[in-house]
């Protein structure tokens, strides 16, 4: 097997979305023009998206890492807008582009035709969480888009099941697509609450952080396999465990969520990248099978089927903000009235990725062997343009819409007194702990070092409220920013030395390790005070 088309592939990916952070373009919308160009060059071989691979291999890790940065507190309260997106929106998007590609494609049977709404129906939960980190969008319209694209999948495959099973001549019938849909739901839930606990339990009693980040690894693909393999959703098993064990990541001790932290970026960077850049990788594939519908009248299907999906999300989002308030009295007094403006930008979110091409492409290539799926190549087509168009047009203008209409974002000045009552709170039940410690004649200490845990704890508590102070008129740092740049200028001196003394041979390198590792741990908590 050679292994080197997939180590540029993650190179080559790796590079365009680091070069993307210099750059103001979101690193999805790069990645996949580069894609696109780069498919063009002589000798590039060919990505045929694979979609055994993307489904079972790359969807968990990238549900599991977007689940477990979310807050299921967060997501409970607005679980309606929730549903009615991830549930309600991809059901009505299946029916809506499957009649509309029915009635302006000449001769596609309404089967298929639901098969392609099936497909393009989902917001891919890749791109809303890279885009919307990178906009800083109002934090209830993130949760709500986060939410969407991490239920959305499971709603989508199981009607593209359905669909296809309609096509191909199974007999579906609506009293069946339920039931499925149902075991899919239920089972796929069902399963995430049985794993979640003893896996939980697992990873607060491993005692090596490297056992620890070993099962975190394999919790995503282990959840998605199981529940596969009795039919229900795997993306929902993926999504319930990872929601349970991020609100509950406090109970791992701290090496654990370092080192997790850390490999899972790495995964979630790499992975996310590839994904991108697989997507505009697909074009020549997808044009080699486009046959008859070579020239203009594919375009046109193209752009009437990307209106369609735009369009229908519009129809959707505003009726299903605004009607729940108007038929529910509790509704109107429990929430404040939106303005038209969150809606559109959640209408105009909707982009479509990778999980829309990986379903294209698991279409069966016949009908129980009597024929060719019924426009199998088209339906790839228009799934590849409807995933291109809402990513770079839908993504590039995503910023300045946002800066046009103005919206709200983040109070950062309660934000940061929110954190400092907070850090005052348990730095008086800290203060509190210690002094009955020191209380035990078991736990005495000489009067130096006493001294130093109370500074340090003192220091934690002043750092945020400095944050609301003066800043330094000649640097623009509060005290707290100067106090930990001056306390990493330090250690990068002390690292220096060390360094030194290990080329002098005055020290070997495994005492070298474990002094820079000591240093290491100093300035990365430096690091993190500094950047949350």
């Amino acid at each position: 097997m050679d292994v080197m088309p997939l180590l540029l592939l993650v190179a080559g990916s790796a590079v365009i979305a680091a070069a993307a952070r210099r750059t103001p373009v979101p690193a999805p919308l790069l990645l996949v023009t580069a894609g696109l160009v780069i498919s063009y060059i002589p000798g590039v071989p060919d990505y045929t998206l694979d979609p055994h691979v993307v489904l079972p291999l790359l969807l968990p890790p990238l549900l599991y890492t977007a689940a477990t940065d979310s807050s299921y507190l967060d997501l409970r309260a607005q679980l309606r807008p929730v549903a009615l997106l991830s549930v309600g929106y991809v059901l009505f998007a299946t029916l809506a582009v499957g009649w509309a590609a029915y009635l302006i494609v000449p001769d596609l049977p309404l089967t298929a035709a639901l098969v392609l709404g099936a497909v393009v129906a989902p917001p891919d939960a890749v791109a809303a969480t890279a885009v919307a980190r990178r906009v800083g969008l109002p934090s209830r319209i993130t949760t709500i888009l986060q939410g969407e694209s991490l239920v959305n999948d499971a709603t989508a495959i199981t009607a593209y099941r359905v669909a296809v099973a309609a096509a191909v001549g199974e007999g579906a019938t609506w009293a069946g697509g339920i039931g499925e849909f149902l075991l899919a739901a239920v089972g796929g839930i069902g399963f995430g609450l049985v794993l979640m606990v003893p896996l939980h339990w697992l990873r607060t009693h491993l005692k090596e952080a490297l056992l620890q980040n070993t099962l975190s690894l394999l919790i995503p693909f282990v959840a998605y396999a199981a529940a596969e393999q009795v039919h229900a959703s795997g993306v929902l098993a993926v999504v319930t465990v990872a929601l349970y064990l991020g609100h509950r990541a406090w109970e791992v001790d701290f090496a654990t969520r370092l080192q997790e932290e850390a490999v899972w970026k790495m995964v979630a960077f790499v992975l996310e990248s590839a994904v991108f850049a697989l997507i505009g990788l697909q074009l020549p594939v997808i044009l080699k099978g486009l046959g008859e519908y070579e020239g203009g009248r594919a375009a046109l299907y193209a752009v009437a089927v990307f209106l369609v999906v735009v369009v229908s999300r519009f129809a959707w989002v505003y009726p299903a903000t605004y009607l729940p308030r108007l038929l529910s009295a509790r509704i109107r007094e429990r929430e404040e009235d939106p303005s038209w403006k969150g809606p559109f930008v959640i209408a105009w979110a909707g982009m479509r990725g990778v999980v829309s091409l990986a379903i294209a492409f698991s279409i069966p290539l016949t009908t129980h062997g009597e024929g060719d799926f019924p426009e199998r190549n088209l339906i790839l087509f228009l799934t590849f343009t409807t995933v291109i168009g809402t990513l770079v047009l839908q993504g590039l203008t995503l910023p300045p819409l946002i800066r046009f209409l103005k919206l709200p974002g983040r109070d950062a000045q309660a934000e940061t007194l929110a954190e400092a009552n907070a850090q005052a709170q348990a730095s008086r039940a800290a203060e509190r702990r210690l002094d009955d410690l020191l209380s035990d004649e078991r736990n005495v200490l000489p009067p130096p070092l006493a001294d130093r845990l109370r500074t340090v704890l003192e220091r934690r508590r002043n750092a945020v409220w400095e944050r609301l102070g003066q800043v330094n008129p000649l640097t623009g740092e509060t005290v707290d920013d100067t106090y930990r740049r001056l306390s990493r200028e330090m250690i990068s001196a002390e690292r220096s030395v060390f360094v030194k003394l290990r080329d002098g041979r005055y020290i070997d390198d495994e005492m070298l390790r474990t002094l820079l590792r000591r240093l290491d741990l100093e300035e990365a908590a430096a690091y993190r005070e500094a950047t949350q």
